[in-house]
């Protein structure tokens, strides 16, 4: 997932997929567990979906501008 998807999504569908995601890395987990998973990359992959959504969560909850940019 894309971070410019992550932010064009609203708080509600952001806390929809974020529900979603944990869902499906949990039930990765146990196929991780018992030696059914295919690709274990996909664990890594949706540890950081998980932290790019809280981010865009928490910079909204803070109303941090993301796309001001820093002048050195």
């Amino acid at each position: 997932m894309k971070i410019k998807d992550i932010r064009n999504l609203t708080n509600e569908e952001l806390n929809a997929k974020l529900v979603e995601v944990k869902t499906e890395l949990f039930n990765l987990r146990f196929q991780h567990a018992t030696g059914n998973l295919a690709n274990p990359m996909l664990l890594n992959s949706l540890k950081k979906d998980i932290a790019k959504i809280k981010t865009v969560l928490t910079e909204r909850e803070l109303n941090i501008n993301s796309n001001k940019k820093v002048k050195a």
